[in-house]
Order: C-alpha cells, then sequence, then structure tokens
C-alpha cells in the first residue's frame, strides 16, 4: 500500500505484515509531522493505532488457503478512515473490538543485502521460542522451528489448528519505494515488535525526514497485552513501554490519558537492519541497530 506517496511492501497473510500496513493506513490520516515527536498526542496516535490493527490481527489473520483473509479491505484507505475515526485523543482504549473490513519473545535473525546492478534483499529468519522446537537434524545441522505454536485451539477461530495448515507467524521482512523504484530493504526483529518497529522506521523517514541510521536510532514505543491470534483478547489496554528518549511530559500525559506505562526489560525495541538506495545515484546507505549486536558493511 501507499503511505504520503511512498509504497510499503510486506508479507501477506499468514505473517503480521498487513498489521504494519494498516497501522500506517490509519496514521496516515492524521498530520504526525506537526505534531511532532516529542508530543503526547503523537505517541498516543501510535500506540492506539497499534490497538487497532492488532485486534483486527487477532481476529482475522490466517492461512488464506483455509481462511477467507479479507486483505484488500483491511487495507483499504475507506476502512483505514473509518478505523481512525475510532480513536478517542484524550483517553487510551482499554479494550478493542475487531474492525468489519468485509462487512514476543522470539530466536530471530534479520538481514538486508544488495549488489551493484541494484538488486536488494530483506531475509529474515527464526526458529521461534527458546531453540525452536528442541529438535536438530543431525545430518544436516540445524534445527527445527516451533511456529506451530501460534496456532488457536478455538474452533470457530480462522487460526484454528488443523492439518496442513501454515499457522499465523511474526516474521516479515519488508521495502519501502517511491515511484515504483525500490528505496530501501528492512527489517525489525522481535515479535510482536516487529509490525510496531516497522511503522516506527517508515515514520520516522517519511514524516520526519530522518536518515537511514537516524529512524533506527530514535527513540521507540512498544505495546503489549493486545489481542492474540491464538485466541487472547485485551481488557486492560495493555502495557506501553517507552525509550529514555521520550521526554517525562509526555510519560505524565500518557498516564493521565490512561496509558499503562511499564518499565522495558532489555531487547524489546527490537533489533532494526536496512539498506537504503538512493535512486539518483545508485549510492547505498546500510544502518544497524544500536540497541544490540550488528553491523552496516560495504566493499
Amino acid at each position: 500500500m501507499t503511505y504520503r506517496g511512498f509504497e510499503v511492501w510486506e508479507l501477506p497473510p499468514p505473517t503480521q505484515g498487513l498489521a504494519a500496513l494498516e497501522m500506517l493506513n490509519i496514521l496516515e490520516r492524521f498530520d504526525l509531522r506537526s505534531l511532532g515527536r516529542d508530543k503526547a498526542d503523537f505517541w498516543h496516535l501510535m500506540v492506539e493505532a497499534k490497538k487497532l490493527a492488532f485486534a483486527d490481527r487477532a481476529r482475522y489473520y490466517a492461512d488464506p488457503a483455509f481462511a477467507a483473509v479479507p486483505v484488500q479491505q483491511l487495507l483499504s484507505k475507506e476502512y483505514a478512515a473509518r478505523q481512525a475515526s475510532r480513536i478517542e485523543l484524550r483517553r487510551a482504549a482499554a479494550a478493542v473490538e475487531p474492525g468489519n473490513p468485509a462487512l514476543a519473545r522470539g530466536d530471530t535473525t534479520f538481514l538486508a543485502t544488495a549488489d551493484a546492478s541494484g538488486m536488494m534483499v530483506a531475509l529474515i529468519q527464526s526458529n521461534y521460542t527458546g531453540f525452536g522446537s528442541g529438535y536438530a537434524i543431525p545430518e544436516l545441522g540445524f534445527g527445527l522451528q516451533n511456529r506451530g505454536a501460534l496456532f488457536s485451539l478455538q474452533p470457530s477461530h480462522p487460526n484454528r489448528l488443523a492439518p496442513g495448515k501454515r499457522p499465523f507467524h511474526t516474521i516479515i521482512p519488508a521495502f519501502l519505494g517511491k515511484d515504483g523504484k525500490p528505496l530501501m530493504a528492512f527489517g525489525v526483529m522481535g515479535g510482536d515488535m516487529q509490525p510496531q518497529g516497522h511503522v516506527q522506521i517508515v515514520v520516522n523517514i517519511v514524516d520526519f525526514g530522518m536518515n537511514v541510521q537516524e529512524a533506527g536510532d530514535a527513540p521507540r514505543f512498544y505495546h503489549t497485552g493486545s489481542a492474540e491470534p491464538t485466541g487472547t483478547t485485551m481488557s486492560d489496554g495493555g502495557r506501553l513501554s517507552l525509550e529514555s528518549g521520550v521526554p517525562a511530559e509526555v510519560r505524565f500525559e500518557l498516564l493521565r490519558r490512561g496509558h499503562r506505562l511499564v518499565e522495558a526489560l532489555g531487547g524489546v525495541f527490537g533489533g532494526y537492519q536496512a539498506i537504503y538506495r538512493d535512486p539518483a545515484s545508485g549510492v547505498y546507505f546500510g544502518a544497524s541497530e544500536s540497541r544490540k549486536d550488528g553491523l552496516a558493511l560495504g566493499y
């Protein structure tokens, strides 16, 4: 889909790529640049858009070979306008029902790479919780994942457990483009932080004009406790973590609006890697996460 004239590409269901796109569609209805990153309204809108997108993530995302996932409706600008109108600017939502479009922790590695011809690749791999299934293939030396843990056991849920079915999963490499040309291969590791991280990276670049490294270094939020595709629901508004660069007055105002702020444990704000290609010169710019191991390397 497009965000303020830029194209954003995410993986389709059963991944959570749609959540990042829906968040951006909702946020496009607001002038984030005028609000500024040092105002509570900005952070409030980001979190409330996440809650709305994750309610749909919990309700609709599943293997499209087994369920009718309303992809086009979820990504329509008309639906985004309806979703945006549900945000109450002065109060954090405690519970969020999914919309009607038709009608955390992991073990993940991400990399981006590019060659002299302009070919760019965004690659992500994950064994999921702990060390995946805990079983390694002796002849080949790699461990098997346990992504089947993300099925729902509710018989009526689109993401219910079934033979031959792909479970909902979180890993989503992404691309940013402009005027039909690729600009950036990027990703943010970290379970349900991934779509939240993607949105913050895109907003930082598109709305605030940051370069590819600044976009990753800027303070982030992480919201958890939303409804999940495994069948859990949100009734208490979830929990919001903010990095230290977010001003104290913003924190106090978010508390006043009903957000439940908690201190973040290490690593919850994701792991970002990106390669950006200047469309005019073809020069590459690499960026790596300041919060964990990683590097940008050119030769």
